[in-house]
């Protein structure tokens, strides 16, 4: 039978779909985020499996661990140089289709004013009835979306912008070819059309030393008076002052805003998401990095990470691999990292 950790408050979320998922027999333990117990330091460093988001020089090491399952798309919290050499490491995606759709919320929110026009109702004030000349509101479908990044959560993103008849075009490294889906690509040295044209603009690039600060002062200045950014990426791919800057002189019309540049230190903590007041402005719709996180999600990762664990008991090939095992393959047999 199989050891499993499950590290911190994030990871457990996963697991009642987790062990639902699971086809073979397991053993799990459920470790608080900061491990302070014998018992806990013991189990995690005794693991074979580790379920996790986050692994530092400054935690017990796994000395036994085979696979190291992320339950997240993004592993920059992950010191790989902590785990032994024959650790696979995997992460999951699943949330691409949440992502997708905080987008399109986010853009339909933009330019179908329902929130305020019910604040202006429920006043008496018929300032959006259909007949007054000042009243029309905006449609999505006559408008251009630029998608910065194509990967899963562009694509996603790309398929349902479509269903409203949006025109989409993509920036990214590789090249993307025109389809039913995408309308036009740019590559990440020639972004200045690609900002000119665009109504919305989407951002869902990984942070890397190439991205970060890629959305610049200078980018800010080539975008549409009205263009509206969203960024469900990472907060440092958008320049922290530019963005705010851009914001605040109205040089863009708004934006949305998932990622961020600081986090509380623990959960439940209060704590401001930026050195800037972004808060203070009209024009700019702020969420705690939310978008990935629904019920759907939680489903398709826990599903995927239960499938990784019975290959690597079972040998096989693993799905979304990071790092292989030395030995080409997670191998865990009997106690689990014995």
């Amino acid at each position: 039978m199989i050891d499993i950790v499950f590290h911190g408050q994030n990871a457990t979320t996963y697991l009642r779909d987790f062990q639902a998922a699971l086809a073979g027999e397991a053993r799990i333990r459920v470790v608080p985020e900061t491990l302070v117990e014998r018992a806990d330091i013991q189990a995690f460093e005794q693991a074979g499996i580790i379920v996790g988001n986050r692994l530092d020089a400054s935690m017990p090491t796994p000395r036994r661990v085979r696979l190291y399952q992320v339950c997240a798309a993004g592993y920059d919290r992950i010191d790989l140089g902590v785990l032994p050499a024959q650790a696979a490491v995997c992460n999951c995606h699943g949330h691409e289709p949440a992502i997708a759709e905080y987008a399109m919320a986010a853009i339909l929110n933009q330019r179908v004013p329902l929130a305020d026009a019910h604040a202006c109702l429920a006043r008496g004030d018929w300032r959006y009835r259909a007949g007054m000349p000042d009243a029309l509101h905006g449609e999505i479908g006559m408008a251009t979306l630029g998608l910065l990044g194509y990967g899963h959560i562009g694509q996603a993103i790309a398929r349902r912008a479509k269903a409203f008849g949006m025109r989409v075009l993509a920036a990214n490294r590789s090249a993307v070819p025109v389809s039913g889906e995408v309308d036009g690509w740019f590559g990440l040295d020639t972004l200045e059309p690609f900002y000119r044209a665009c109504d919305f603009i989407v951002v869902s690039l990984p942070l890397l030393p190439a991205t970060e600060g890629l959305v610049d002062a200078a980018a800010f200045a080539q975008m549409r008076a009205h263009a509206m950014l969203i960024n469900v990426g990472r907060g440092p791919v958008v320049d922290e002052q530019a963005l705010y800057d851009a914001l605040a002189a109205k040089r863009i019309g708004a934006a949305a805003i998932d990622t961020w540049y600081q986090y509380p230190a623990r959960p439940g903590e209060a704590a401001a998401p930026s050195r800037l007041p972004f808060a203070r402005l009209d024009n700019v719709v702020m969420t705690p990095h939310m978008s990935a996180w629904t019920d759907g999600t939680i489903k398709r990762r826990a599903r995927v990470m239960a499938a990784n664990v019975d290959a690597c008991v079972a040998g096989r090939g693993l799905a979304h691999q990071i790092r292989g095992a030395v030995s080409g393959y997670c191998q865990v047999s009997g106690t689990c990292g014995a």
